[in-house]
């Protein structure tokens, strides 16, 4: 599941003059300082001054900071991902000594048979969700920053890929299939009947859904329907999470951690890259010049 995603990091060596990308979205005075060029002009002309569109960065890449943790990230997901399904199987002896009632309440209701139908079809909207970067291409600004929004996916990604083959690679928690006499001895004694802790479908999901939601809203932050895509993110990992539960995989616990995880990793890492500019609409950034001398000022217009 993550070979296909971190794989894909490997790619950024080959496209690293991203970082010197330019976003290109338009803001008015009240979203950035604003430059003004004039030869001459006085108290009353700069009160006069009209907000005008300046072109500034929706987000910016930080290197030194961004590509240890794209490498670390996809480098240990590569390697513990080859691990957690290679884990050593169950005896018969370990699954018949699984009691149901050492599972906590919460939990309990969650113990049911291997759906091999409802697995399958988990993994439809799992792939569909996964090509994101691609969406990208069909809106102007983000067409141009597609390279760079493809690198923050590419890090959202391998922080959710740490996180989750991490905790799976550490804890061996039985799936709720294995409990289940219903389910057969050789898939519950499989090793990777042991890999319920935690939810690394619906993580994956949620970082891809929220990211889209917020790249979006942030390139669009006037837009009416940003709702839209957030409420599309959260049904989407809501559908997945509720077909792995039918299907035996996971525990609500679960679940709800890896939506949160997905959650918060797919809308902070582009919150934090997010371009910082000062939102004051009476302050601008005026360039004097008379035809020989040329002064750079700011200027604070009072109410």
């Amino acid at each position: 599941m993550l070979t296909r995603i971190t794989c894909g990091a490997v790619a950024l060596f080959f496209f690293l003059p991203v970082f010197g990308q330019i976003d290109t979205v338009k803001a008015t005075a009240a979203d950035s300082i604003a430059v003004r060029d004039t030869s001459r002009i006085d108290s009353s002309s700069i009160a006069a001054i009209d907000s005008t569109p300046a072109k500034i960065p929706v987000y910016k890449l930080k290197p030194v900071v961004d590509i240890p943790i794209v490498a670390v990230g996809a480098g240990w997901s590569l390697y513990a991902f080859t691990q957690i399904y290679s884990k050593t199987p169950s005896t018969e002896e370990e699954i018949l000594d699984l009691d149901v009632n050492d599972i906590n309440s919460f939990d309990r209701r969650a113990v049911r048979p291997f759906d091999e139908s409802i697995d399958k079809a988990s993994y439809i909207p799992f792939f569909a969700v996964m090509p994101m970067p691609f969406v990208f291409l069909t809106g102007k600004n983000t067409r141009k920053d597609f390279f760079k929004l493809t690198f923050l996916y590419l890090e959202a990604m391998s922080i959710t890929g740490f996180l989750y083959t991490g905790s799976v690679y550490l804890t061996d928690r039985y799936r709720p299939y294995a409990y289940s006499s219903e389910s057969t001895m050789d898939q519950r004694t499989r090793g990777g009947a042991k890999n319920s802790f935690y939810a690394g479908h619906v993580a994956l999901v949620a970082t891809a859904t929220f990211f889209g939601a917020k790249v979006y809203a942030d390139y669009h932050p006037d837009s009416k329907i940003k709702w839209l895509f957030y409420t599309l993110a959260g049904a989407t990992t809501a559908t997945v999470a509720a077909m792995r539960y039918q299907a035996g995989q996971h525990f609500p616990s679960d679940l709800i951690l890896g939506a949160v995880q997905g959650t918060l990793t797919g809308f902070l890492v582009p919150h934090f890259h997010k371009h910082k500019i000062i939102k004051d609409p009476n302050l601008c950034l005026v360039l004097y010049s008379n035809g020989r001398d040329h002064m750079l000022s700011l200027v604070y217009k009072l109410k």
